[in-house]
């Protein structure tokens, strides 16, 4: 059992939880995520990492309830705990690969839309430890809605609040951001993106125009996590790949962001499993065991 040692609502339908998950700790990286499971039947959920703490042993997640699962996530109080927390599950940031020597000579951009600075957090405090400071861009719909911020404002070179209503920070999406830094002079050797599907799009074509090499995260069309339901099937460059044991981490570039959220909406559906069945013929994954 995996204790729950703190529970935060950081705002409305948005939970941080602290828990107790010593091997988890241990060897996480920046990147990765855990499948959690509060009884043996329920619903596996993954949940990417949000921080860590290998001498205490605690992993930290945040999670919006979207669904029965997450919403039965949020009932749970300190002291409670998780039947099963498995991970580190996925590949790790490639930042956390390279050279520290040569991550100082780079001018690197993170761009977090909502919920995606749980995820952002990690991989900028990670660098933050190296001696690599990193510009930061989050973003959200209303300032309400925003998380993380005096966590991320510890750990970045440079913060850049943007809220789409203009209620605090800048207005605007955070596309347009991008382009007013841009437009002041800065230079990025690289983007990385999480979010939705939809901001990690518009702000891939953005920075391909910028002629910025850009990763995204695809979290967000993750559902089993461990490769077994093929959800999360998208194509990168021409090939088929799986978000949870090929990435999460993809060029943002090669990512077909129009097939992914359409196959998104329809696996949703039995109906649209069938079809998706049908269209993909022989490389369709069905391991989700409804397509029948």
């Amino acid at each position: 059992m995996y204790k729950i040692l703190k529970k935060k609502e950081l705002t409305t339908n948005i939970y941080l939880m602290e828990v107790e998950a010593k091997r988890v700790a241990k060897s996480c990286q920046p990147g990765q995520f855990v499948i959690v499971r509060m009884d043996e039947e329920g619903e596996r959920i993954p949940l990417t990492i949000c921080d860590y703490d290998r001498q205490a042993g605690t992993v930290t997640i945040v999670f919006q309830t979207v669904g029965a699962g997450t919403k039965m996530m949020a009932a749970l109080a300190e002291g409670d705990s998780f039947r099963d927390f498995v991970g580190p599950l996925g590949c790790a940031s490639e930042f956390v690969k390279e050279p520290v020597e040569e991550l100082k000579k780079k001018n690197i951009l993170f761009v977090a839309g909502g919920v995606g600075a749980a995820p952002v957090y990690p991989q900028v405090k990670w660098l933050h430890e190296q001696g690599v400071a990193c510009d930061v861009i989050v973003g959200s719909k209303t300032k309400d809605l925003l998380i993380l911020e005096e966590e991320m404002k510890a750990v970045a070179g440079n913060l850049y609040i943007t809220t789409d209503d203009g209620s605090y920070g800048r207005s605007g999406m955070v596309t347009q951001t991008i382009k007013d830094l841009v437009a002041e002079g800065k230079k990025y050797d690289v983007c990385v993106a999480i979010g939705p599907m939809i901001m990690m799009k518009f702000v891939c074509l953005l920075t391909k125009e910028l002629e910025i090499p850009t990763v995204v995260s695809l979290n967000p069309i993750m559902v089993d996590g461990t490769g077994m339901c093929g959800a999360c099937r998208v194509t990168v460059g021409g090939k088929v790949k799986f978000a949870c044991v090929d990435g999460p981490e993809f060029d943002g570039h090669a990512v077909n962001f129009d097939e992914a959220m359409r196959r998104q909406a329809m696996y949703k559906t039995a109906e649209g499993r069938a079809t998706l069945k049908i269209e993909e013929g022989d490389t369709h994954h069905g391991g989700c065991g409804n397509c029948d």
